[in-house]
C-alpha cells in the first residue's frame, strides 16, 4: 500500500533469483528525479532510454518508468524532513531495480547521506563505477584512451559503517581508556602504542562475508569480459592494516581459489606455473627462488615454506593449470593502494577490474574519472542480491538547476548499465556509440565545450545533448 504514489498499471516487476535479476519485457523501474540539477538531467536521460529502446526492440520491449521522490522533491511531497519517504522504499522494494538523478546532502535534519541510506538499506553491497574514455573528450592526462577499468567498491563496511566517537565525548574517552590500558597493552605486538587522549575514534570493520561477496560479483564480471580484459586485482593497504585490508586481500584470493578454482588462477600461482613451463626439469627450491627474489636472505624456515607453496601448486592444479591453461583464466592479483593511484595513470592498460574495500574505491573511482573526462562522464551502480539502484556519481549543483546546461553523460551512461544489468545490450549499445559519436562531432555541453581546443562556443543545452546522441545512434 502506497500513501502518495500509485504504481503503474502496465508493466511487471523484476524478480530476484540467486542473487540475479529475472527480467520481463516490460518491467516497471522506480526513478528519483533528482535534486539541483536532477530537473534536467532526468527528462534528456529518459529521453535517450526510451530512444534507445524503441530503436533497438521495435516496441517488443520497453520500460514502464514510476515516479518516486527522495531528497528535496520528497520533503514537498511528504513534509519537513521527509527525505527518505516510506513509499520510496516500498516501491524500489517491490520492483527490484531504480535509478536516481544526484540527491543533496540533508542540512538541520534527517539522514546523514541519502545515498549512504539507499545502499546500507537495501543491502547494495557492491558500488560499480566504470571508467571508460570516449575519444575528444577533454582530460587532463595524455593517452586517455588507455584507461578502461572498472571499479568494484564495497559499500557497507568500512568508513560508510559510520561508527564513531567525537572527540570529548564520554562514550569516546572511556573506549580510549579501554584500549590505552587494557586492550592495547595485552596485544604485544602493539608494543607501547598509545592512542592520544583528546582524539576522535572511529572503528573500520571489515567482515569475511563481505569480502567474498563483493570479489565474488567483480570475478563474475570478469567471466563476462574478452579474454584479455579477464583481471581482478585486489586493492588493499594491507602492509599497514594486516587484519582489515590485509585480510580482504586473503579472503578475496581464498574465494578466488576455491569457489572460482577451475576458472582463476593468482598472478603467484602463474609464475610457479610459468617458471616450470620454461624449465621441466626445475626443482622446487629453484622455482621458490625465482618467485621471491629474497629468497637467500630468508630463514630456513620461510624458505620452507615457499618451497612447500610451490610443491602444493604443482600438485593440485599442474593438470588443470598447467602447460599454457592458466593464460586462458581470469588472472587474480593484488596491488597496494597507493601504488594504484600511481598504476593506473602510468600503467592503465595493465588494468581492468579493481575490488576493493569503501574508502580506497572512492578515491581511486574518482581519480579514474578524472582521467576518462571526471565525473560527468562516470556511470554508477549500487549492486545487492535483491535490489539495484543506478545512479549519476556528481553532485547536485544546484545553481546550475533549471537552467538546461548540464551534461547528461553521467546519468545516460548509468542507465546504459542498467540495460546492460537487465541484459539489454543492443539498447545499451546504440547510447554507447551515439554518445561517443556526439562527443568527437564536438557536440557537448559547456562543461566539456570549454575544455576543448578550440573552445565549442555555443555548447549544446542539455536537451540538446540528449537529441545529438539519438541523432547519432
Amino acid at each position: 500500500m502506497y500513501e502518495k504514489i500509485t504504481p503503474p498499471s502496465t508493466g511487471s516487476a523484476i524478480k530476484f533469483e540467486n542473487g540475479e535479476p529475472i527480467v520481463p519485457d516490460n518491467p516497471i523501474i522506480p526513478f528519483i528525479r533528482g535534486d539541483g540539477t536532477g530537473i534536467d538531467l532526468w527528462p534528456a536521460s529518459q529521453k535517450v532510454f526510451d530512444a534507445a529502446i524503441q530503436a533497438a526492440y521495435g516496441g517488443k520491449r520497453e520500460i514502464t518508468w514510476f515516479k518516486v521522490y527522495v531528497g528535496d522533491e520528497a520533503c514537498e511531497q511528504y513534509g519537513t524532513y521527509q527525505y527518505l519517504p516510506e513509499d520510496s522504499l516500498a516501491a524500489i522494494r517491490e520492483f527490484g531495480v531504480a535509478i536516481k538523478g544526484p540527491l543533496t546532502t540533508p542540512i538541520g535534519g534527517g539522514i546523514r547521506s541519502l545515498n549512504v541510506a539507499l545502499r546500507q538499506i537495501f543491502d547494495l553491497y557492491a558500488c560499480v563505477r566504470p571508467c571508460k574514455y570516449y575519444a575528444g573528450t577533454p582530460s587532463p592526462h595524455r593517452y586517455p584512451e588507455k584507461l578502461d577499468v572498472i571499479i568494484y567498491r564495497e559499500n557497507t563496511e568500512d568508513i560508510y559503517l559510520g561508527i564513531e566517537w567525537k572527540q570529548g565525548s564520554e562514550i569516546g574517552d572511556r573506549l580510549i581508556k579501554l584500549l590505552n590500558e587494557d586492550l592495547i597493552p595485552s596485544t604485544p605486538e602493539h608494543g607501547k602504542k598509545q592512542i592520544p587522549l583528546d582524539s576522535g575514534i572511529g572503528i573500520k570493520p571489515i567482515s569475511k562475508k563481505g569480502s567474498q561477496r563483493l570479489v565474488r560479483r567483480a570475478i563474475q564480471h570478469a567471466l563476462r569480459l574478452p579474454k584479455d580484459k579477464q583481471t581482478v586485482t585486489l586493492v588493499h593497504k594491507g602492509n599497514i592494516m594486516k587484519y582489515t585490508e590485509g585480510a580482504f586481500r586473503d579472503w578475496g584470493y581464498e574465494l578466488a581459489t576455491t569457489e572460482f578454482r577451475s576458472q582463476c588462477v593468482t598472478e603467484r600461482e602463474s609464475w610457479i606455473l610459468g617458471n616450470k613451463e620454461k624449465k621441466a626439469e626445475l626443482s622446487i627450491e629453484e622455482n621458490a627462488r625465482q618467485i621471491d627474489p629474497g629468497y637467500g636472505s630468508m630463514t630456513p624456515d620461510k624458505q620452507a615454506s615457499i618451497c612447500k607453496e610451490v610443491q602444493a601448486v604443482l600438485d593440485t592444479i599442474w593438470e588443470t593449470h598447467g602447460n599454457g591453461q592458466w593464460k586462458e583464466k581470469v588472472m587474480i592479483n593484488d596491488r597496494i593502494a597507493d601504488s594504484i593511484f600511481q598504476q593506473i595513470q602510468t600503467r592503465p592498460d595493465e588494468y581492468s577490474i579493481l575490488a576493493t574495500m569503501n574508502l580506497n574505491g572512492d578515491y581511486i573511482s574518482d581519480a579514474a574519472a578524472a582521467i576518462a573526462g571526471g565525473l560527468g562522464m562516470a556511470p554508477g551502480a549500487n549492486i545487492g542480491d535483491s535490489s539495484a539502484i543506478f545512479e549519476a556519481t556528481h553532485g547536485t549543483a544546484p545553481k546550475h538547476a533549471g537552467l538546461d546546461r548540464v551534461n547528461p553523460g553521467s546519468l545516460i551512461l548509468s542507465g546504459v548499465m542498467l540495460l546492460e544489468y537487465l541484459g539489454w545490450q543492443e539498447a545499451a549499445d546504440l547510447i554507447k556509440g551515439g554518445l561517443a559519436k556526439a562527443i568527437k562531432q564536438r557536440e557537448v555541453t559547456y562543461d566539456l565545450a570549454r575544455l576543448m581546443e578550440p573552445p565549442i562556443d555555443p555548447p549544446l543545452k542539455c536537451s540538446e545533448f540528449a537529441d545529438a546522441i539519438i541523432r547519432n545512434f
